[in-house]
């Protein structure tokens, strides 16, 4: 519920929209110096060059590089190496890119362990609620969603990886509805697809405004039908495993329920442990799971594996700054694509609330920077997501409708989103770079292959909404089947010399420092376990 000094600020809203109702024109000039004064990604203090591994003298931030120039947090020397489970694909992580990899993989005839930090399915996959992106509507093309996709990441995306994604797009959609899943649908019974921020024909399908929950929970439903896929919850990956011939050939997991260290040996590996917004970097709030702590880049840097663009982040437009509880919570941009509106303080409109995430933030954090943001009872600043404009042009009982999760999940709070609008501020939501792959999600490391938000690459220096759960789709299952072509491969003896190079490779460089590698868990969750 809002304290009084909002409630009055809101009463103002009524007559800025008639005063301010169109957002200001900018320039290309105004929008470059926008991203460069106002983006974290443009902060050059909160980077550095990374001093060891595959990738040395990469720029990433400093977050990232804590976790990478850290050694193992595993007493590796007097480790049993000997394998609890032997299996033939590994796949790490449940979200929608594991879950995809290891049905794709069981479906060839492979064997499967799915081993996961927390219970199956929590993971970011499920906070995906604005929709997903696939060239399936009239008038658009792959052709169109791979231009609008380079464009959005500053042509820094690899073409092959973004021809593939678009390209698989239409099959993956078809997949999914043969599964079960809802998509929305439009007056005449198609597929309705709706434009948003930096594309240029409407692309985005959805299930309400939980769509990757919809996704996820089809998926669970079809993993519960795979015999040969064997489930080991609460089982996060502490390290890789290698032979002597530098192949992956498996994984030591620590089984939280009995508080003990195993092994598994596999032949080939997918790593979908998704990304790190719980680094929080530059101190910004997440919108991200838990368990999102970089784990997947940590242990696939050890094993000697390249990374890409971690030196950008994709900070959502409108997390809640309010209430105090909520902050960082992810406001989909279902909302702006409706027709929401972004006021600041004097009620004014100040940028095309369509504009790409990365523009969108920006314009956000300068509003707030220059004063004419609203400030929060904690000190925090933010402006205003108008969603009873939306309400009222759209018709009573639209939002209820259309975004009925947020409609409830505010209610919850005191805050009716048809008459009171929503206080936000840019929110860490997505890792842009992460780990290098080829088309197959197999690295350079072979039997290691790495899907969904720890790959990079796909994005480049910032996500189009919508291309995330495509991603993870495509690459996941893609993952999956040329993992599974390795099932009569041999593993080879697990060893965890790679870990013991970069430990000694640390030391000849007296690169010292405390962070936990892999961080695992907040630590007022470490704590509780």
């Amino acid at each position: 519920m809002y304290p009084t000094e909002l409630i009055q600020k809101i009463d103002h809203l009524p007559a800025a929209r008639a005063e301010c109702p169109g957002p200001p024109t900018i320039s290309e000039k105004q929008r470059g110096k926008l991203l460069q004064d106002n983006h974290p990604d443009h902060q050059s203090a909160a980077f550095r060059h990374l001093r060891v591994g595959a990738s040395r003298g990469t720029r990433v931030a400093h977050e990232i590089a804590d976790l990478l120039e850290a050694g193992s947090d595993l007493d590796y020397a007097d480790l049993d190496l000997n394998p609890a489970y032997t299996t033939d694909v590994l796949v790490l992580g449940s979200g929608g890119a594991g879950l995809i990899a290891a049905l794709s993989a069981a479906g060839m005839g492979a064997r499967v362990i799915l081993a996961t930090k927390l219970g199956i399915g929590n993971s970011n996959t499920i906070m995906a609620l604005g929709g997903m992106q696939a060239s399936v509507a009239d008038g658009d093309s792959t052709m169109r969603h791979f231009a609008d996709t380079m464009l959005a990441g500053k042509l820094k995306a690899r073409p092959s990886l973004v021809r593939t994604m678009v390209e698989d797009g239409p099959r993956i959609v078809e997949w999914l509805r043969q599964l079960g899943v809802d998509f929305d649908r439009d007056a005449d019974g198609g597929l309705s697809a709706r434009k948003a921020g930096g594309l240029s024909a409407p692309r985005v399908i959805s299930v309400g405004d939980f769509t990757g929950l919809n996704i996820l929970k089809a998926l669970k439903d079809e993993l519960r039908c795979h015999k040969n896929i064997e489930l080991l919850e609460f089982s996060p990956a502490v390290e890789l495993t290698t032979n002597k011939f530098g192949e992956c050939n498996g994984a030591v997991l620590y089984r939280l329920p009995i508080k003990r260290y195993m092994t598994v040996s596999a032949k080939a590996v997918v790593l979908a442990t998704g990304g790190g917004g719980r680094l929080h970097v530059q101190g910004y709030p997440t919108s991200n799971n838990f368990g999102a702590t970089g784990d997947a880049i940590a242990l696939a840097y050890r094993a000697g594996v390249e990374l890409v663009d971690l030196d950008s982040f994709q900070y959502h437009p409108t997390g809640l700054v309010f209430p105090h509880h909520m902050v960082g919570m992810l406001i989909s941009e279902a909302v702006r694509s409706h027709g929401g509106q972004l006021r600041n303080d004097r009620g004014e409109r100040f940028i095309n609330e369509l504009e790409t995430r990365d523009l969108v933030s920006s314009a956000i954090i300068n509003e707030c920077k220059r004063g004419r943001g609203i400030k929060t009872p904690d000190g925090r600043s933010g402006v205003w997501l108008d969603t009873p404009q939306l309400e009222e042009s759209k018709g009573s009982g639209f939002l209820r409708k259309k975004l009925p999760h947020l409609y409830k999940q505010m209610m919850r709070t005191g805050i009716n989103i048809t008459k009171q609008p929503l206080l936000i501020y840019p929110t860490l939501h997505y890792q842009n770079g992460g780990v290098v792959i080829d088309e197959k999600a197999e690295t350079r490391v072979p039997g290691l292959f790495v899907a969904g938000e720890a790959a990079g690459g796909i994005h480049g220096h910032n996500r189009c909404m919508g291309n995330s759960l495509l991603d993870i789709l495509v690459f996941g299952r893609r993952a999956g089947l040329a993992a599974a072509k390795k099932m009569h491969d041999s593993p080879g003896q697990l060893s965890l010399g790679h870990v013991s190079r970069f430990q000694h490779e640390l030391k000849n460089l007296r690169i010292s420092n405390l962070a936990r590698s892999p961080a695992l868990f907040p630590e007022f969750i470490s704590n509780r376990l």
